[in-house]
C-alpha cells in the first residue's frame, strides 16, 4: 500500500531520476480520490517495480501541490528524471488509466531506441534495424521503435517498410510521419525497378532521386526532384512532387536541407 510522501524532493523528484514515479495528489475529504486510490496500488502491484507510486495528500502539502498546478483532485502525475511527463485529472476507469499508463510511461528500452536513433543518424542503417527488431521483441507496441525500424529499412529494404508501418496511420502522433515514409519507401524501390517508372525526359532525374533517397542523401534527393518538376512537373503521377513533400514531412520544415531547397522546391511547384 503506497504511504503519503513526507519529502517530496527525496521521494519523487530524486527517486524519479531513476524509476518513473507516479503521484496521487489526494485528500481525505475528496470522494473521486478514495475511489481512485485502491485502483492506482493495484496496478501498482502489477507493476513488478516498473514504475512507483507516491501520495500527496494536498491538505498537508498545499504549497507542493500549487507548485505543479494542482487546482482540481484527484490529479495524477507521473515523475521521470525529476520533471512531469504526464498527467490526468479525474477518476478515470481502470482499463483507461491501464491505456495511460502504457503510453506515458518510458520504455524500459529507451536507451536502446536512442542508440538506434544515433546509428540511423550515422547510416548505420543495418545495425539499427537488428537492434530495433530486438526492441520490438519485447515491446511489439513501441510506436517510436517501429516508426525508426521503418526509417532504417527505408535504406536497405524499402519494400519491407509498409508491412512495419501497418496500423500505424491511425496514430495521431505518427500518422503524418507514416505516410511519408511509405511515399519514400515506394519511391526508393524504383532504385532497383527502373523499369516501373515510364519513359520520358525527367525519368533519368527521377531514378536519380530514388537512388539518393535509398542512399539517404537528402540533399541530392531534393535537387533531382525539384529537377524533375522544372523539367516535366507532371511525370510519372506527379511523383517528384509527392516524394519532395515526404522529404519535408519525413525531416521536418526546420531541417537545415529542407531550409535551403524549401523556396525552390516550391516555386517549382508553381511554375
Amino acid at each position: 500500500m503506497a504511504h503519503d510522501v513526507a519529502d517530496f524532493q527525496t521521494e519523487v523528484l530524486e527517486r524519479s531520476r531513476t524509476l518513473p514515479v507516479l503521484v496521487d495528489f489526494w485528500a481525505a475529504w475528496c470522494g473521486p480520490c478514495r475511489a481512485l486510490g485502491p485502483v492506482l496500488e493495484r496496478l501498482a502491484g502489477e507493476a513488478a517495480g516498473r514504475w512507483a507510486l507516491a501520495k500527496v495528500d494536498t491538505e498537508r502539502f498545499p504549497d507542493v501541490a500549487a507548485g505543479y498546478g494542482v487546482s482540481s483532485i484527484p490529479n495524477v502525475k507521473l515523475f521521470a528524471g525529476g520533471e512531469v511527463v504526464d498527467e490526468f485529472v479525474g477518476a478515470l476507469p481502470e482499463a483507461e488509466i491501464r491505456r495511460w499508463l502504457e503510453a506515458a510511461l518510458p520504455s524500459p528500452l529507451a536507451s536502446q531506441v536512442a542508440a538506434a536513433r544515433s546509428l540511423v543518424a550515422s547510416r548505420a542503417y543495418r545495425s539499427a534495424a537488428e537492434a530495433l527488431r530486438v526492441v520490438l521483441a519485447a515491446e511489439p507496441g513501441n510506436v517510436p521503435a517501429r516508426v525508426l525500424l521503418a526509417e532504417a529499412l527505408l535504406h536497405t529494404d524499402p519494400p519491407a517498410v509498409a508491412e512495419v508501418m501497418a496500423g500505424l496511420e491511425h496514430e495521431p502522433e505518427v500518422g503524418d510521419r507514416v505516410e511519408a515514409l511509405r511515399t519514400l519507401a515506394r519511391v526508393a524501390t524504383l532504385a532497383e525497378h527502373p523499369g516501373e517508372l515510364p519513359e520520358g525526359p525527367a525519368r533519368s532525374r527521377l531514378l536519380d532521386g530514388a537512388r539518393a533517397v535509398r542512399d539517404g542523401d537528402w540533399d541530392a534527393a531534393l535537387r533531382a526532384f525539384i529537377d524533375v518538376l522544372r523539367a516535366q512537373r507532371g511525370y510519372a503521377d506527379g511523383l517528384a512532387r509527392d516524394a519532395g513533400r515526404a522529404v519535408f514531412l519525413h525531416l521536418g520544415i526546420r531541417h537545415p536541407v529542407c531550409e535551403q531547397h524549401y523556396r525552390a522546391f516550391s516555386s517549382a511547384l508553381n511554375v
